[in-house]
Protein backbone atom coordinates (compact mmCIF):
# COMPACT_ATOMS: atom_id res chain seq x y z
CA UNK A 1 0.00 0.00 0.00
CA UNK A 2 2.85 2.39 0.82
CA UNK A 3 4.45 1.77 -2.58
CA UNK A 4 1.22 2.69 -4.36
CA UNK A 5 1.00 5.90 -2.34
CA UNK A 6 4.59 6.91 -3.28
CA UNK A 7 3.93 6.27 -6.96
CA UNK A 8 0.78 8.42 -6.79
CA UNK A 9 2.65 11.37 -5.21
CA UNK A 10 5.43 11.16 -7.81
CA UNK A 11 2.89 11.28 -10.63
CA UNK A 12 1.28 14.42 -9.21
CA UNK A 13 4.62 16.27 -8.95
CA UNK A 14 5.79 15.44 -12.50
CA UNK A 15 5.17 17.46 -15.64
CA UNK A 16 3.77 14.39 -17.44
CA UNK A 17 0.01 14.24 -18.19
CA UNK A 18 -1.94 12.95 -15.19
CA UNK A 19 -3.58 9.58 -15.42
CA UNK A 20 -6.12 7.77 -13.24
CA UNK A 21 -4.65 4.43 -14.24
CA UNK A 22 -2.47 2.60 -11.72
CA UNK A 23 0.64 0.87 -13.10
CA UNK A 24 -0.07 -2.80 -13.66
CA UNK A 25 2.65 -3.96 -11.25
CA UNK A 26 1.26 -1.84 -8.41
CA UNK A 27 -2.34 -2.84 -9.19
CA UNK A 28 -1.44 -6.52 -8.91
CA UNK A 29 0.44 -5.93 -5.67
CA UNK A 30 -2.45 -3.97 -4.20
CA UNK A 31 -4.99 -6.65 -5.15
CA UNK A 32 -2.78 -9.33 -3.60
CA UNK A 33 -2.51 -7.34 -0.37
CA UNK A 34 -6.27 -6.80 -0.29
CA UNK A 35 -6.96 -10.48 -0.92
CA UNK A 36 -4.59 -11.47 1.88
CA UNK A 37 -6.22 -8.97 4.22
CA UNK A 38 -9.72 -10.24 3.35
CA UNK A 39 -8.59 -13.81 3.92
CA UNK A 40 -7.28 -12.94 7.38
CA UNK A 41 -10.37 -10.92 8.25
CA UNK A 42 -12.93 -13.48 7.04
CA UNK A 43 -11.95 -17.10 7.80
CA UNK A 44 -13.77 -19.84 5.91
CA UNK A 45 -17.07 -21.10 7.30
CA UNK A 46 -17.06 -24.25 9.39
CA UNK A 47 -18.82 -27.34 8.07
CA UNK A 48 -21.47 -26.89 10.74
CA UNK A 49 -22.11 -23.29 9.65
CA UNK A 50 -22.32 -24.37 6.00
CA UNK A 51 -24.79 -27.11 6.88
CA UNK A 52 -26.94 -24.72 8.89
CA UNK A 53 -26.94 -22.19 6.05
CA UNK A 54 -27.89 -24.87 3.52
CA UNK A 55 -30.59 -26.39 5.73
CA UNK A 56 -32.24 -23.01 6.27
CA UNK A 57 -31.51 -21.69 2.78
CA UNK A 58 -34.22 -20.00 0.76
CA UNK A 59 -33.44 -22.36 -2.12
CA UNK A 60 -35.42 -24.90 -0.10
CA UNK A 61 -39.19 -24.79 0.08
CA UNK A 62 -40.87 -23.67 3.27
CA UNK A 63 -42.29 -27.18 3.62
CA UNK A 64 -38.86 -28.81 3.37
CA UNK A 65 -37.32 -26.38 5.86
CA UNK A 66 -40.15 -27.14 8.29
CA UNK A 67 -39.05 -30.80 8.30
CA UNK A 68 -35.65 -29.82 9.76
CA UNK A 69 -37.13 -29.91 13.24
CA UNK A 70 -38.04 -33.59 12.89
CA UNK A 71 -35.16 -34.78 10.73
CA UNK A 72 -32.21 -32.94 12.30
CA UNK A 73 -30.09 -32.84 9.13
CA UNK A 74 -27.25 -30.76 10.57
CA UNK A 75 -26.84 -32.95 13.65
CA UNK A 76 -27.22 -36.14 11.59
CA UNK A 77 -24.57 -35.25 9.01
CA UNK A 78 -22.17 -34.02 11.68
CA UNK A 79 -22.72 -37.30 13.54
CA UNK A 80 -21.75 -39.19 10.38
CA UNK A 81 -18.55 -37.10 10.22
CA UNK A 82 -19.24 -35.08 7.07
CA UNK A 83 -16.45 -32.83 5.81
CA UNK A 84 -16.91 -30.34 2.97
CA UNK A 85 -14.01 -31.80 0.96
CA UNK A 86 -15.37 -35.35 0.87
CA UNK A 87 -16.74 -37.34 -2.03
CA UNK A 88 -20.22 -38.25 -0.81
CA UNK A 89 -22.71 -40.61 -2.46
CA UNK A 90 -26.38 -40.43 -1.54
CA UNK A 91 -28.33 -43.55 -2.46
CA UNK A 92 -31.89 -43.16 -3.71
CA UNK A 93 -32.21 -39.43 -2.94
CA UNK A 94 -35.92 -39.45 -3.84
CA UNK A 95 -37.18 -35.88 -4.03
CA UNK A 96 -33.81 -34.44 -2.97
CA UNK A 97 -34.64 -33.42 0.60
CA UNK A 98 -31.10 -34.21 1.79
CA UNK A 99 -29.50 -33.49 -1.60
CA UNK A 100 -30.41 -29.81 -1.40
CA UNK A 101 -28.37 -29.64 1.82
CA UNK A 102 -25.45 -31.86 0.83
CA UNK A 103 -24.84 -30.51 -2.68
CA UNK A 104 -24.23 -26.83 -1.78
CA UNK A 105 -21.96 -27.78 1.14
CA UNK A 106 -19.81 -30.01 -1.10
CA UNK A 107 -19.93 -27.79 -4.19
CA UNK A 108 -16.69 -25.88 -3.63
CA UNK A 109 -14.21 -28.44 -2.34
CA UNK A 110 -15.96 -31.81 -2.43
CA UNK A 111 -17.95 -33.99 -4.80
CA UNK A 112 -21.60 -35.01 -4.56
CA UNK A 113 -22.88 -38.10 -6.38
CA UNK A 114 -26.54 -39.13 -6.43
CA UNK A 115 -27.32 -42.82 -6.90
CA UNK A 116 -30.73 -42.34 -8.51
CA UNK A 117 -33.53 -44.84 -8.97
CA UNK A 118 -33.93 -46.62 -12.30
CA UNK A 119 -36.07 -44.97 -14.95
CA UNK A 120 -37.32 -48.15 -16.60
CA UNK A 121 -38.24 -47.42 -20.26
CA UNK A 122 -40.53 -50.47 -20.24
CA UNK A 123 -42.45 -49.14 -17.24
CA UNK A 124 -42.11 -45.38 -17.44
CA UNK A 125 -45.10 -44.66 -15.19
CA UNK A 126 -43.85 -46.78 -12.33
CA UNK A 127 -43.31 -44.93 -9.06
CA UNK A 128 -39.53 -45.46 -9.24
CA UNK A 129 -39.32 -44.30 -12.86
CA UNK A 130 -41.18 -41.08 -12.13
CA UNK A 131 -39.03 -40.34 -9.10
CA UNK A 132 -35.87 -40.91 -11.14
CA UNK A 133 -36.97 -38.53 -13.92
CA UNK A 134 -38.17 -35.88 -11.49
CA UNK A 135 -34.92 -35.91 -9.55
CA UNK A 136 -32.77 -35.61 -12.66
CA UNK A 137 -34.92 -32.76 -13.96
CA UNK A 138 -34.72 -31.00 -10.58
CA UNK A 139 -30.93 -31.20 -10.57
CA UNK A 140 -30.77 -29.79 -14.10
CA UNK A 141 -33.00 -26.87 -13.18
CA UNK A 142 -31.05 -25.94 -10.04
CA UNK A 143 -27.37 -26.10 -10.98
CA UNK A 144 -26.77 -22.53 -9.83
CA UNK A 145 -27.78 -23.48 -6.28
CA UNK A 146 -26.68 -27.11 -6.12
CA UNK A 147 -23.40 -26.86 -8.00
CA UNK A 148 -22.17 -29.80 -10.08
CA UNK A 149 -24.17 -32.85 -9.02
CA UNK A 150 -23.24 -36.16 -10.61
CA UNK A 151 -26.37 -38.26 -11.18
CA UNK A 152 -26.06 -41.94 -11.96
CA UNK A 153 -28.44 -44.88 -11.77
CA UNK A 154 -28.14 -47.09 -8.71
CA UNK A 155 -30.00 -50.34 -9.30
CA UNK A 156 -27.76 -53.16 -8.13
CA UNK A 157 -26.63 -55.61 -9.13
CA UNK A 158 -27.26 -54.68 -12.78
CA UNK A 159 -26.58 -50.91 -12.74
CA UNK A 160 -24.20 -49.18 -10.31
CA UNK A 161 -23.19 -45.73 -11.55
CA UNK A 162 -21.91 -43.93 -8.46
CA UNK A 163 -18.27 -43.17 -9.25
CA UNK A 164 -16.46 -46.49 -9.35
CA UNK A 165 -14.70 -48.73 -6.83
CA UNK A 166 -13.15 -47.07 -3.76
CA UNK A 167 -14.15 -43.61 -4.99
CA UNK A 168 -16.25 -42.36 -2.06
CA UNK A 169 -15.35 -41.15 1.41
CA UNK A 170 -18.95 -41.47 2.57
CA UNK A 171 -22.15 -43.15 1.41
CA UNK A 172 -25.45 -42.15 3.02
CA UNK A 173 -28.99 -43.46 2.84
CA UNK A 174 -32.13 -42.02 4.38
CA UNK A 175 -35.25 -44.14 4.95
CA UNK A 176 -34.66 -46.47 1.99
CA UNK A 177 -33.48 -49.75 3.46
CA UNK A 178 -36.95 -51.27 3.88
CA UNK A 179 -37.52 -50.76 0.14
CA UNK A 180 -34.33 -52.59 -0.75
CA UNK A 181 -35.30 -55.42 1.55
CA UNK A 182 -38.75 -55.70 -0.01
CA UNK A 183 -37.27 -55.67 -3.52
CA UNK A 184 -34.81 -58.42 -2.61
CA UNK A 185 -31.75 -56.28 -3.37
CA UNK A 186 -30.56 -55.31 0.12
CA UNK A 187 -27.49 -57.58 -0.02
CA UNK A 188 -26.69 -56.29 -3.52
CA UNK A 189 -26.98 -52.69 -2.30
CA UNK A 190 -24.63 -53.35 0.58
CA UNK A 191 -22.11 -55.12 -1.67
CA UNK A 192 -22.14 -52.18 -4.12
CA UNK A 193 -21.78 -49.72 -1.25
CA UNK A 194 -18.84 -51.65 0.16
CA UNK A 195 -17.14 -51.64 -3.24
CA UNK A 196 -17.76 -47.91 -3.75
CA UNK A 197 -16.30 -46.80 -0.42
CA UNK A 198 -12.61 -46.30 0.23
CA UNK A 199 -11.14 -48.47 3.01
CA UNK A 200 -12.28 -46.91 6.26
CA UNK A 201 -15.01 -44.99 4.45
CA UNK A 202 -18.23 -44.14 6.26
CA UNK A 203 -21.66 -45.63 5.62
CA UNK A 204 -24.36 -43.54 7.28
CA UNK A 205 -27.83 -45.05 7.69
CA UNK A 206 -31.13 -43.51 8.79
CA UNK A 207 -34.03 -45.96 8.75
CA UNK A 208 -37.55 -46.24 10.20
CA UNK A 209 -37.17 -48.49 13.25
CA UNK A 210 -39.41 -51.46 14.03
CA UNK A 211 -39.81 -52.87 17.53
CA UNK A 212 -36.84 -54.81 18.83
CA UNK A 213 -36.91 -58.46 17.80
CA UNK A 214 -39.52 -57.94 15.06
CA UNK A 215 -39.60 -60.02 11.91
CA UNK A 216 -38.36 -57.82 9.02
CA UNK A 217 -40.56 -59.74 6.59
CA UNK A 218 -43.57 -58.49 8.57
CA UNK A 219 -42.40 -54.96 9.29
CA UNK A 220 -40.77 -53.99 5.97
CA UNK A 221 -44.09 -53.67 4.08
CA UNK A 222 -45.04 -51.08 6.71
CA UNK A 223 -41.76 -49.22 6.11
CA UNK A 224 -39.93 -50.36 9.28
CA UNK A 225 -36.96 -52.63 9.98
CA UNK A 226 -35.65 -53.82 13.37
CA UNK A 227 -32.37 -52.18 14.35
CA UNK A 228 -30.66 -55.42 15.36
CA UNK A 229 -31.47 -56.85 11.92
CA UNK A 230 -30.06 -53.81 10.13
CA UNK A 231 -26.84 -53.87 12.14
CA UNK A 232 -26.31 -57.60 11.66
CA UNK A 233 -27.02 -57.42 7.91
CA UNK A 234 -24.73 -54.43 7.29
CA UNK A 235 -21.91 -55.90 9.36
CA UNK A 236 -22.21 -59.19 7.47
CA UNK A 237 -21.50 -57.20 4.28
CA UNK A 238 -18.07 -56.09 5.51
CA UNK A 239 -18.83 -53.07 7.71
CA UNK A 240 -18.33 -52.33 11.38
CA UNK A 241 -20.79 -50.35 13.48
CA UNK A 242 -18.78 -47.58 15.16
CA UNK A 243 -21.56 -45.46 16.65
CA UNK A 244 -25.32 -45.03 16.93
CA UNK A 245 -27.44 -42.05 17.87
CA UNK A 246 -30.96 -41.29 19.04
CA UNK A 247 -30.97 -37.96 17.15
CA UNK A 248 -33.96 -39.12 15.11
CA UNK A 249 -35.78 -41.19 17.72
CA UNK A 250 -39.49 -40.68 18.37
CA UNK A 251 -40.99 -42.68 21.26
CA UNK A 252 -44.49 -41.55 20.23
CA UNK A 253 -44.34 -43.71 17.11
CA UNK A 254 -46.29 -46.91 17.85
CA UNK A 255 -45.54 -48.41 14.38
CA UNK A 256 -48.94 -50.14 14.21
CA UNK A 257 -50.79 -48.04 11.64
CA UNK A 258 -52.88 -49.52 8.86
CA UNK A 259 -51.04 -47.36 6.32
CA UNK A 260 -47.66 -48.09 7.85
CA UNK A 261 -45.09 -45.35 8.26
CA UNK A 262 -46.82 -43.44 5.49
CA UNK A 263 -49.67 -42.66 7.87
CA UNK A 264 -47.28 -40.28 9.61
CA UNK A 265 -46.06 -36.92 8.32
CA UNK A 266 -45.08 -35.90 5.79
CA UNK A 267 -47.09 -38.49 3.81
CA UNK A 268 -50.28 -38.50 5.94
CA UNK A 269 -51.70 -41.17 3.68
CA UNK A 270 -54.89 -41.47 5.77
CA UNK A 271 -56.08 -38.08 4.55
CA UNK A 272 -57.42 -34.99 6.29
CA UNK A 273 -59.64 -36.87 8.74
CA UNK A 274 -56.69 -38.41 10.56
CA UNK A 275 -54.07 -35.76 9.76
CA UNK A 276 -54.21 -34.00 13.13
CA UNK A 277 -53.80 -37.28 15.01
CA UNK A 278 -50.70 -38.27 13.07
CA UNK A 279 -49.22 -34.78 13.02
CA UNK A 280 -49.36 -34.93 16.81
CA UNK A 281 -47.29 -38.13 16.75
CA UNK A 282 -44.72 -36.61 14.41
CA UNK A 283 -42.36 -38.29 11.98
CA UNK A 284 -41.28 -41.90 12.49
CA UNK A 285 -38.97 -43.35 15.09
CA UNK A 286 -35.67 -43.75 13.22
CA UNK A 287 -32.36 -45.42 13.93
CA UNK A 288 -29.24 -43.42 13.03
CA UNK A 289 -26.20 -45.65 12.52
CA UNK A 290 -22.59 -44.96 11.54
CA UNK A 291 -20.62 -47.81 9.98
CA UNK A 292 -17.13 -47.93 8.47
CA UNK A 293 -15.87 -50.16 5.70
CA UNK A 294 -13.54 -52.74 7.15
CA UNK A 295 -10.26 -52.72 5.27
CA UNK A 296 -9.24 -56.03 3.77
CA UNK A 297 -6.49 -57.82 5.65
Amino acid sequence: MMLALVVGLAACSSNEPKSDEMPVEEEVATEAEATEADSEAAPSMSVEAKLEAAAEGTHRSEENRARNEARHPVETLLFFGLSDDMTVVELWPGGGWYSEILAPVLAEKGRFVAGNMYDNPEDSEHYYSRIARNFEAWVGENTETLGEVEVGTFWPPSIVEVGGPESADMVVTFRSMHGWYRNGILEDVLAATHETLKPGGIFGVVQHRAAEGSDPAVTAPKGYLPEDFVIATVEAAGFELVDSSEINANPNDTRDYEDGVWALPPSLRGGEESAAQFEAIGESDRMTLKFVKVAAE
